[in-house]
C-alpha cells in the first residue's frame, strides 16, 4: 500500500512507498496502474526519463504549452528538493508552488500533474532523477519559468553562499507575468 499525501496544493501529490527490507536490501512497488488510476487520475504513462545532475544544478521550471506533460518523479540516487507550480489560469491556486524533498534514502515520489511548471534543485554531490510522463516530450512546446520569479516565491534551499547553476534556457526563462499559461 503506499500512501498519498495532499500538498498545501491539492492535485500535487506526494507519495510514500510501503518499504518491504532486512538485513539484505529492500523491495518497493514504484508504480501500479491500478492503484494510481483509483487514488490519483486516468492518466496514461506514454515515457520514461532518467537524468543525472551535480549538487547545486537547479533544473526548471519546465512545462509544455501544448502536449502537457504529468510527471511520477522520484529520486534512485542523492537528494533533490522537487517544485511543481500551477500555471492553469482557471485555478485558485494560479502561480502558487508546492515542493519536497525526495532522496534514495526517503524513497517518496511526487505526482506533478500536467497544467504545471516542474523544477528540482540537487542538494547530495550527485542525484539521478527518473520520472514517467503522460506525454512525449515535445521541444517546440516546451516553455520556461524562470527559478525565482519573485510573485512566485519558492524558498528554494539553495546551498549559502551559492548560486544555482542553470542551463542556458533556464538561465532565460520568463516571469509567470509574461509567460503562456493554461486556461
Amino acid at each position: 500500500m503506499m500512501k498519498y499525501l495532499h500538498l498545501n496544493l491539492p492535485d500535487v501529490i506526494l507519495i510514500e512507498p510501503e518499504i518491504f527490507g532486512d538485513h539484505r536490501g529492500f523491495f518497493m512497488e514504484t508504480f501500479r496502474e491500478d492503484e494510481f488510476k483509483k487514488n490519483l487520475c486516468c492518466e496514461t504513462f506514454v515515457q520514461d526519463n532518467h537524468s543525472k545532475s551535480s549538487q547545486g544544478i537547479l533544473r526548471g521550471l519546465h512545462y509544455q504549452i501544448q502536449h502537457p506533460q504529468g510527471k511520477l518523479v522520484r529520486v534512485i540516487s542523492g537528494e533533490v528538493f522537487d517544485v511543481a507550480v500551477d500555471l492553469r489560469k482557471s485555478s485558485p491556486f494560479f502561480g502558487k508552488w508546492a515542493g519536497a524533498f525526495l532522496s534514495a534514502e526517503n524513497k517518496k515520489m511526487l505526482w506533478v500533474p500536467p497544467g504545471f511548471a516542474h523544477g528540482f534543485y540537487v542538494i547530495s554531490q550527485e542525484a539521478e532523477f527518473v520520472y514517467k510522463c503522460t506525454d512525449y516530450y515535445s521541444p517546440h512546446h516546451e516553455r520556461c519559468i524562470t527559478w525565482n520569479d519573485p510573485s512566485i516565491g519558492i524558498e528554494w534551499p539553495v546551498i549559502p553562499g551559492t548560486a544555482p547553476v542553470l542551463s542556458k534556457k533556464d538561465g532565460s526563462g520568463l516571469s509567470l507575468q509574461n509567460a503562456e499559461v493554461f486556461k
